[in-house]
């Protein structure tokens, strides 16, 4: 197979006439052929050289012009050139041995076919070759096409050993396998089930930025069933773990939260690529195996499980070293607030809106769109009928925001102001009339006006005795 009609891009003729002047054996591999195949954009460029591709990358920029610059990586053998919108990234073929209690390989010089065995599955085998003679000719020989064709995950070579030289393959298959919605061949999910504890030698941000591609993939609960099914989920994210199972008390019994936190996560990767409104999904019954409870007249329940919740985030996002900034203050804000919305399904009232508003701030229509995906149940009348509920909800949230402007409220009187104008220094009283200024416009008593705000604190501070100072008297 040839697939020169598909290398349109000049730069993959600039880097084939250099290697040429060289003497040097070039191909493009991995990422690069597999995307060409599977129709799928993609900016990284590897190439592989046969001889130093250090050497190759700085004849490359020099032929591309004065501006381009190569970035040396000597410890790793490679060099990498941004080149217009693409990172090229060349490498001399090679060869690799481990040795079992590491994660760095002993790396040799070797030949194309050396680099191909090395590679982590036969669809990141291909290679492309760049040299005039044989511009665009395929090598595919693991069978890469035929497994992309049958939609399989399969290494090159025996997964035990493939899996044991590097474990973060295992979490790279079941990130394919969720991006694609390909099937791992059963050796090689075997070889990840037996090798799943070797996981734990990798560092945890390997393991994250693996996760998090699959929490993005099109339908990311077949990336985590797979996760869980192979052992690796336990490895790293036990919390999660920790919700499947059903318990029962006679024949009464709760639903299995783990599979319904992944229809919750498919449900809201419908409607968002928000990779932190999918992290709010998978975290908001995190906490339900700490609170679980039977209650003889009420079945088993849950109280607080979305304030314990919350309140592990944090600590959730520290080990699984994810940011700790405003993306985790998001993601712990709505599994907090997760169910808030569902009594208002119910019953409506414009003080329960002022208050969600508030609390949710510029959170609330990721918060409701999380609210809708937690509708979950066989019976599809009642589905339908919390989702029209929902509506009426969301028609209230934008009349109610409207009208009072509660989003993001800044107090309409300022405690500067109030200091000023009774002579008064910091202190409790302070804060107590500008609480009763907030409930009141809450509540509805007021609305969020300055002019209304002046009357109610006039009224408050003459209750506490305070006196306007001489200039506002």
């Amino acid at each position: 197979m040839n697939l020169a009609p598909s290398l349109g891009n000049p730069i993959f003729k600039i880097v084939g006439s250099v290697a040429d002047r060289e003497n040097l054996e070039v191909y493009t591999v991995g990422g690069y052929p597999r995307d060409i195949i599977l129709k799928r954009p993609t900016k990284d460029i590897d190439f592989v050289c046969v001889g130093s591709g250090i050497r190759l990358a700085q004849q490359v920029a020099q032929a591309l012009g004065p501006d381009v610059h190569v970035h040396v990586f000597k410890n790793f053998g490679t060099a990498q050139i941004k080149y217009e919108d693409f990172d090229l990234e060349f490498v001399g073929a090679r060869k690799e041995s481990y040795r079992r209690d590491s994660r760095k390989p002993i790396v040799e010089d070797g030949s194309l076919e050396d680099d191909q065995k090395r590679r982590d599955f036969t669809m990141n085998a291909l290679a492309v070759s760049l040299n005039k003679e044989s511009y665009g000719e395929l090598l595919d020989p693991f069978g890469g096409q035929d497994d992309m064709r049958k939609k399989i995950i399969r290494t090159p070579l025996d997964p035990t050993v493939t899996f044991s030289d590097d474990p973060l393959r295992m979490m790279r298959a079941i990130r394919f396998a969720s991006q694609l919605g390909y099937d791992i061949e059963a050796d090689t999910f075997g070889a990840i089930v037996a090798q799943s504890d070797r996981l734990k030698i990798v560092s945890q941000e390997r393991i994250t930025d693996e996760l998090n591609k699959i929490i993005l993939s099109p339908t990311p609960s077949y990336g985590f069933k797979l996760l869980f099914h192979s052992g690796l989920l336990s490895v790293f994210f036990p919390e999660l773990v920790a919700l499947q199972g059903v318990e029962y008390v006679g024949n009464r019994a709760h639903k299995d939260n783990f599979f319904h936190t992944l229809q919750v996560l498919d449900n809201v990767s419908k409607v968002s690529d928000d990779l932190w409104l999918r992290w709010a999904a998978i975290l908001h019954d995190i906490a339900k195996p700490l609170t679980k409870r039977y209650d003889r007249d009420h079945g088993w329940t849950f109280h607080g499980h979305e304030d314990k919740g919350a309140r592990m985030t944090p600590g959730i996002f520290k080990k699984l070293k994810l940011p700790l900034n405003e993306k985790m203050e998001f993601v712990q804000n709505l599994v907090k607030l997760h169910l808030r919305p569902i009594p208002l399904a119910q019953e409506v009232t414009d003080a329960a809106i002022r208050r969600l508003l508030f609390d949710a701030g510029d959170d609330i229509d990721a918060l409701m769109m999380l609210c809708r995906a937690d509708i979950t149940s066989k019976n599809l009348d009642k589905v339908s009928r919390f989702l029209k509920n929902f509506d009426l909800v969301e028609q209230k949230i934008q009349e109610v925001e409207q009208k009072d402007h509660i989003r993001n409220f800044q107090p309409p009187i300022t405690g500067d102001e109030i200091m000023e104008m009774f002579q008064i220094p910091p202190g409790r009283v302070i804060g107590d009339i500008k609480e009763r200024i907030k409930e009141a416009i809450l509540d509805g008593e007021i609305r969020n006006d300055r002019e209304e705000a002046m009357v109610l604190l006039l009224k408050v501070a003459q209750e506490k005795g305070l006196v306007l100072g001489a200039k506002y008297s």
